[in-house]
């Protein structure tokens, strides 16, 4: 590789963190549905045609910032250290509530709402799936036994989870399901203000709900 396109790569990967970050202050302030790649570009000086070099399109700019957005938080989780499965559920658990409290804008662009028009592409499974793959790899550690029985499976529910081929019995995949969307259910409903004049603030319901849910998968005590 020349010097020339050494240099050249270094600017662009500037120019590309730049385009981003302005891109971030935007949603905080309009939305990701009113995101403008003109915007943008006027924000950092450039002209729109130098800004569509980059990201041809405004769903090319969200796609990227989606991906960042999934792989910061799943780095979070993957940081974690390797403990006792119980432990390390809760450790996991409080990071992830961690990020999503210092990043909200970033949160709510991968667990809000739809963006109006905007369809994620394919490639961005596998970064959406980085925090799910350590929870489930500490729940895989261990036998699991649930502090209580549940209402066995549905014929369609068994079907769409036994779809699901992460080494885990389809009722356990089912109760892994509920406590994945409480997991962001919580988050969420902090983040966007739902449990003002309840629990707010909601640092000890958050623990006592991840210990709860912890008992409702069936880890074993710490």
């Amino acid at each position: 590789m020349t010097a020339s396109r050494t240099a050249r790569d270094r600017v662009r990967a500037e120019l590309t963190r730049e385009i981003k970050e302005e891109a971030r202050r935007q949603l905080a302030d309009v939305g990701a549905g009113g995101l403008s790649l003109r915007a943008v570009a006027r924000e950092l000086g450039m002209v729109s045609s130098a800004l569509y070099r980059y990201f041809p399109s405004r769903d090319d700019l969200l796609t990227a910032l989606i991906l960042d957005a999934y792989d910061a938080v799943g780095e979070v989780a993957e940081a974690v250290p390797t403990a006792r499965p119980r432990e390390q559920w809760r450790a996991v658990c409080h990071a992830v509530r961690g990020w999503a409290v210092e990043h909200r804008h970033e949160y709510a662009l991968i667990y809000g709402s739809p963006v109006p028009g905007y369809t994620a592409p394919q490639h961005t499974i596998p970064s959406a799936g980085r925090v799910a793959a350590v929870l489930l790899e500490v729940l895989n550690r261990e036998p699991l036994t649930p502090a209580f029985e549940g209402p066995p499976l549905t014929p369609g529910l068994a079907s769409q989870v036994g779809q699901l081929d992460f080494g885990l019995p389809d009722a356990v995949m089912a109760r892994v399901i509920v406590v994945w969307t409480q997991l962001f259910g919580m988050i969420s409903f902090e983040l966007f203000g739902h449990l003002v004049g309840s629990v707010d603030p909601s640092d000890e319901f958050f623990a006592h709900a991840v210990e709860q849910m912890a008992d409702f998968i069936g880890l074993p005590a710490a």
